[in-house]
């Protein structure tokens, strides 16, 4: 049964019970949105786009050291910041 027949079936029922028809809310659901989560309180995010080889071989270090991609990315940062002269922020 295709949707459109689905949902007329539900419409004849609801007509035939004499139940109110249902009206479309106008409203986004925003019950289904993910929460932000508090250890992304106050931080800004940092993108960038690369080949998915270098995704690869950041997932592969994570997994291998028991860490994760973004703690990577923090120490590779440092790591610039270093080079660059500037302060260590990132890593704790």
């Amino acid at each position: 049964m295709s949707k459109s027949n689905t949902l007329q079936a539900m419409l004849d029922r609801a007509k035939g019970s004499g139940e109110a028809m249902p009206t479309p809310s106008l409203k986004p659901d925003i019950s289904s949105r993910k929460p932000t989560l508090n250890g992304r309180k106050g931080t800004k995010l940092i993108g960038g786009h690369f080949s998915p080889e270098v995704s690869t071989q950041l997932r592969i270090i994570a997994a291998e050291e028991g860490t994760t991609v973004q703690s990577l990315l923090g120490e590779a940062l440092d790591d610039l910041f270093v080079k660059k002269g500037r302060s260590r922020i990132v890593s704790g």
